[in-house]
């Protein structure tokens, strides 16, 4: 737990480095809150096939908010991710169910974080209330 912690902080110190640190927090806050939209969303759809972009579309939104948005749409994603695959390790053991899934997920991840829009990843049907 010390070693996350760690590297979370020391991540922060050098997103940081070259801005100002309240601005760099709030735009962190608020993409925090942009992700934990982008997952409740998602929960209440409950569409089949729609989680990449509900990936895409949470990263994509946290990104906009700056950098702060962005390192932290990347910190949620990457522990999300891996905490999936420990959860996966100890449901299926080591046959490799979820890898490929949890990279197609990373991908709609980095997808968003760049800008690019999330609604190629939107499955047809999907309401348009997400």
């Amino acid at each position: 737990m010390k070693l996350c912690t760690g590297l979370v902080f020391c991540s922060l110190v050098l997103g940081v480095s070259s801005q100002d640190w309240l601005s760099f927090l709030g735009e962190a806050y608020e993409g925090a809150k942009d992700m934990w939209r982008a997952y409740s969303d998602m929960r209440e759809a409950n569409y089949k096939n729609a989680d990449k972009y509900f990936h895409a579309r949470g990263n994509y939104d946290a990104a906009r908010r700056g950098p702060g948005g962005a390192w932290a749409a990347k910190v949620i994603s990457d522990a999300r991710e891996g905490a999936q695959r420990i959860t996966d390790l100890f449901k299926y053991g080591s046959s490799g169910h979820g890898a490929a899934d949890s990279r197609a997920d990373q991908e709609a991840n980095r997808w968003g974080r760049s800008g690019k829009d999330p609604n190629r990843y939107r499955p047809a049907g999907l309401p348009r209330k997400y």
